[in-house]
């Protein structure tokens, strides 16, 4: 097959590329949904992303949680943003870190104004935003601007045999051209953490990937936690046919290939800063959180195998699901947007599963719609690292 050098994107202020046009309406915090979420029914066209948090956090937690939130707002699916928060003054820091891509946004606080006032402000904003951004036309962009994250979920043994790997083969195959990637699931390389160290572009980040590890592991055994059965492996991996995490690390470390390395070790919900290539990023392995902090890293495509069938989606970013369980092709097919279990009947190799989806991939860039989004699948979960204040 010969790989696209193309996709038709929309071209933001900052000089990055989306895939998505969304008029988002975010809320500062979980008091502020209500009018966020007021102002998405008011004006058709734009996406409100209600969450739990925003209030009461501090240190790294806090600073994590802002990443989230600015970064959301900065991702290039994003055209233009409506900011609303309890407060002025964490609303205020959120509007000019998002100012700085040079995209509109505007914010508005509740306090001292009321619901009904501000919806009705932030409404009006969001109608001339949204007829902004319905003028935006998509462009003919290098592959190179493209920017994908990778994630596994409900995995069995047809994940780490070929749905996996076929992930890895699209990697290995566009890392060349300058695409940005990057994979995740700190705690899901457990047993296969020292190979993964391998594939670092240097000893220096081979080590950061081993203390971002470890420092993971050191909080399983400060707590105590001895027993993670039913949550790693899942009772869904158990039921595919994984008995232990090292079976289910190394499956999963077949989404970066055979050949590419990764430049890199991010933060969650870090923008890479390093150009094009492979990144690991600090994830949590739960599929919305980790989603959530790829898309606000700025990633704008992402990729899923799933074995027996997970259903997430992301309030910005499309996810494409890709499975190699012929019975999750069947049972499940209204959540599959690829199906490589031929390989399985070895009526197709991990160069031609690559291939399809590269092909997947690229047409979900130029505007085709995932099953996740045509079925609503919108998550959007926030990490939380500890309790509030």
């Amino acid at each position: 097959m010969k790989i696209p050098k193309t996709f038709l994107g929309y071209k933001r202020e900052n000089g990055r590329v989306g895939v998505r046009n969304y008029v988002v309406i975010l809320p500062v915090d979980d008091i502020s949904n209500a009018c966020a979420e007021a102002v998405g029914k008011n004006i058709n066209g734009t996406l409100a992303i209600p969450h739990s948090y925003g209030r009461l956090q501090f240190g790294e937690d806090l600073e994590l949680f802002f990443r989230t939130i600015i970064g959301t707002g900065k991702n290039p699916n994003v055209a233009a943003v409506i900011v609303i928060g309890i407060e002025p003054k964490w609303t205020k820091r959120v509007v000019d870190s998002i100012a700085k891509t040079g995209k509109p946004v505007e914010g508005f606080s509740i306090e001292g104004h009321g619901d009904i006032t501000t919806t009705m402000k932030a409404s009006k904003k969001a109608q001339e935003f949204v007829q902004w951004a319905s003028e935006k036309r998509r462009i003919e962009c290098p592959l190179s601007d493209l920017w994908i994250s990778v994630k596994c979920g409900e995995s069995d043994t047809t994940s780490g045999l070929a749905s996996n790997p076929a992930v890895g083969n699209l990697m290995d195959k566009l890392e060349p051209m300058g695409v940005n990637l990057c994979f995740g699931e700190t705690s899901e390389l457990t047993g296969a953490e020292k190979v993964c160290a391998t594939r670092g572009k240097s000893s220096e980040v081979s080590k950061k990937f081993m203390s971002t590890w470890s420092a993971y592991n050191d909080f399983i055994l400060e707590n105590a936690t001895n027993d993670l059965s039913e949550s790693q492996p899942t009772a869904g991996n158990i039921a595919g046919g994984l008995t232990t995490i090292e079976e289910k690390a190394f499956g999963n470390l077949q989404k970066i290939g055979k050949k590419i390395k990764f430049i890199d070790v991010l933060k969650p919900a870090e923008e890479p800063k390093k150009g094009g290539g492979l990144y690991f990023m600090d994830t949590s392995s739960a599929a919305g959180e980790c989603l959530t902090l790829q898309a606000a890293a700025g990633y704008t495509v992402h990729l899923f195998p799933t074995g027996q069938g997970n259903i997430i989606g992301n309030a910005i970013e499309p996810v494409v699901k890709l499975t190699a369980n012929p019975k999750t092709a069947v049972t499940m097919s209204e959540h599959i947007d690829l199906d490589v279990s031929k390989i399985l009947k070895r009526e197709m190799n991990l160069d031609q599963a690559g291939d399809a989806l590269i092909d997947v991939t690229v047409k979900t860039a130029n505007g085709r719609l995932t099953c996740a989004e045509a079925l609503g699948h919108r998550e959007f979960i926030i990490t939380k690292l500890y309790r509030s204040a």
